[in-house]
């Protein structure tokens, strides 16, 4: 699997990244693992004509290259205001199906606190319309981030405190596992779907690349 992990906070130093490089570690039994941090990219706001991809100063060509090879990919968003961020929403809306088309994603929100579950909602609703992204069943909402997947893991808590924090990162860190496996399996099962739509067309295919 060829994996792409999109880190989603206009932050630099993000604790979204943070989650991000964690999940890069933990998949690095696969083939390829890129993760593309989008603060660190320069992208035009989406206004629907595809030269603004192309333009001397946008990035995109960069990132398309990385979409096209990709299998499977990670989408993770901060929660903002109870939302996504405009950054990975601007994004999802530049992704052409021949970049992400019956491609699986697994979706991951992040939070200083005990929320987190709206922007995979929202995600859900509105964030795969057009490029034809496969979100999997299976999200991530990775709760008290400060707390968790950190460097350094004190294994020796001794106080029933630090041992709820241990336990709680324990806990994430084999979720991550079980949904990178889970992804990964449907990362193979899509691939076939991709052969099937290139080899067996629908007629007049072409008529149908937004979705409805």
């Amino acid at each position: 699997m060829k994996l792409v992990i999109v880190s989603g906070s206009q932050r630099q130093y993000s604790e979204s990244a943070k989650v991000a490089a964690y999940i890069a570690s933990a998949a690095n039994q696969y083939k390829a693992v890129q993760h593309i941090e989008l603060c660190k990219y320069q992208l035009p706001f989406w206004d629907g004509d595809d030269k603004s991809k192309s333009a001397p100063s946008c990035d995109w060509p960069l990132i398309s290259e990385a979409l096209v090879k990709a299998d499977a990919f990670v989408l993770i968003t901060p929660e903002w205001q109870g939302m996504a961020t405009p950054i990975l929403k601007n994004f999802l809306m530049m992704c052409a199906p021949d970049e992400t088309a019956h491609k699986p994603a697994l979706l991951v929100s992040v939070v200083g606190g005990v929320s987190g579950a709206n922007p995979i909602a929202e995600l859900r609703m509105n964030g795969c319309k057009n490029n034809k992204l496969v979100a999997i069943p299976d999200h991530l909402i990775i709760r008290n981030v400060g707390d968790v997947l950190n460097t350094v893991v004190d294994k020796t808590a001794t106080n029933e405190l630090d041992q709820g924090v241990y336990n709680r990162d324990k806990s994430i860190r084999d979720r991550i596992g079980y949904s990178l496996h889970t992804l990964h399996q449907y990362s193979q099962a899509l691939g076939q779907v991709r052969q099937l739509q290139q080899r067996q067309p629908y007629s007049q295919q072409e008529q149908y690349s937004y979705g409805m």
